[in-house]
């Protein structure tokens, strides 16, 4: 299994986000590099892409608080 976490380096300033919302549900699967969610941090957009091939369990729901190195979701081996 693999910690999905927000990277230290998706935005510049120590801020909160909002995670917008999932692009998948949970219990899907998923492939490397494909755009999980959506999170807004300051007015602007940023897409959170899976490290790699897993099954999708959602940890933080859409409209949470997020910070960078958060724990998000996790992806289990298919």
């Amino acid at each position: 299994m693999m910690n999905v976490h927000i990277p230290d380096d998706l935005w510049e300033d120590d801020v909160e986000g909002i995670l917008v919302t999932w692009l998948y549900d949970d219990g899907a699967p998923v492939r490397e590099n494909v755009t999980l969610a959506q999170i807004m941090v300051e007015k602007t957009q940023f897409d959170l892409t899976a490290p790699a091939d897993g099954r999708l369990t959602i940890v933080k729901q859409a409209d949470e608080t997020i910070r960078k190195g958060d724990l998000v979701a996790t992806l289990a081996e298919l």
